[in-house]
């Protein structure tokens, strides 16, 4: 795909926030990508355009039933200057594994990455430079198309929307406090738990409420089946070190495959700590802290990087991991994958790209 991207300039720009308030997810920067697809022509007119507010019809099949797909991503301000992306290469791979499930058009990888770095670089200025801030990246697509039908739409739309965001849980390394969800169930083998779809997230809403309301940060989801194999925390994957060895949950089907979790599995096998991907009950969990052997329990995702778990709570019990303190483990993980983000640190793995100056 080697269409032009328009650019379209707004007449004024936005106050920027200050640093200080920059919490997750709650301002936006002056431009956005856009593109749109219809079966008769595919994916059309790329521009970046200011940020506003979207029309779209009362029976935009999106509304009815669901299609929508979406990635998170970050850029970050490099100690020398730089612009720098992690990985973004495994996010596209990853935004066309979620429309092949959900039916939707596949997108031309390269073009949107391009498009990204050009959408980035343009709002450079967006990148905040205080410890643990970054500028995140969201792609999304969703169907457009005026129909109640069941069936896949034939008109979508791509958007690409930028965020400055501070520390996801507030404190960026205080261990958090995790409710194993027993009741409710997030995804299932054969299902979308796998790809980012939006209709995941929305079925997390009710447990997420519950544990709000109790004082935990986030849910702890286990396997639809038997209720009793750890799959993943609502936005990060989870690991457990146990004994001097580091267990994630194998991907069955039902867990999504994070850009930061095969990031995180890299750099342990890099340093030679055992590790393993395997089926783990959250009553092995139980007994591994019963026995004092589980040393530390982490959260890894785009978001939050590295989220220490100083607490999780289920079946009554309160599972207190290293006396509510970030262990050894998670805080060089933290680190290294910062230091590598942001360029204070040797790149062994070729993760990071720089985002060249772009023509608009």
């Amino acid at each position: 795909m080697n269409q032009e991207i328009l650019f379209i300039q707004r007449e004024e720009l936005k106050t920027k926030p200050d640093t200080s308030s920059l919490g997750f997810g709650k301002y936006f920067s002056d431009y956005m990508f856009v593109m749109d697809f219809h079966s008769e022509t595919g994916w059309y007119n790329p521009r970046i355009t200011p940020y506003e507010p979207l029309t779209l019809d009362p029976a935009a099949m999106v509304f009815h039933y669901g299609q929508a797909i979406f990635e998170g991503m970050k850029a970050y301000k490099g100690a020398d200057g730089t612009i720098q992306l992690f990985r973004p290469e495994k996010n596209m791979k990853r935004f066309n594994q979620s429309c092949d499930r959900l039916c939707i058009p596949q997108i031309d990888e390269e073009f949107l990455l391009r498009a990204i770095k050009q959408l980035v670089f343009t709002e450079k200025d967006w990148i905040p430079d205080g410890d643990g801030t970054s500028l995140y990246i969201r792609p999304f697509i969703f169907s457009t198309e005026a129909y109640l039908g069941v069936r896949p739409a034939k008109e979508y739309k791509l958007l690409v929307i930028l965020s400055p965001s501070g520390a996801y849980y507030g404190s960026q390394l205080s261990p958090v406090k995790i409710y194993v969800e027993e009741q409710y169930v997030r995804a299932s083998i054969g299902g979308v738990g796998h790809v980012k779809t939006a209709g995941n997230y929305a079925a997390s809403l009710k447990a997420q409420e519950k544990a709000d309301a109790n004082g935990f940060a986030q849910i702890l989801w286990l396997d639809a089946k038997e209720n009793k194999y750890v799959e993943e925390v609502g936005s990060m994957n989870i690991f457990f070190k146990i004994n001097g060895e580091v267990v994630t949950p194998r991907l069955n089907g039902s867990i999504l495959p994070g850009v930061t979790r095969d990031s995180v599995i890299q750099l342990l096998n890099y340093w030679k700590i055992p590790v393993r991907e395997e089926k783990i009950s959250i009553e092995e969990v139980y007994a591994a802290h019963e026995r004092g052997e589980l040393e530390e329990v982490f959260g890894a995702g785009t978001a939050a990087v590295i989220s220490p778990v100083g607490e999780l709570h289920w079946n009554d019990h309160a599972i207190v991991i290293n006396d509510y303190k970030i262990g050894q483990l998670s805080q060089d993980l933290y680190d290294e994958m910062t230091g590598i983000q942001l360029g204070n640190k040797e790149d062994p793995f070729n993760w990071v790209v720089k985002v060249a100056q772009v023509e608009v």
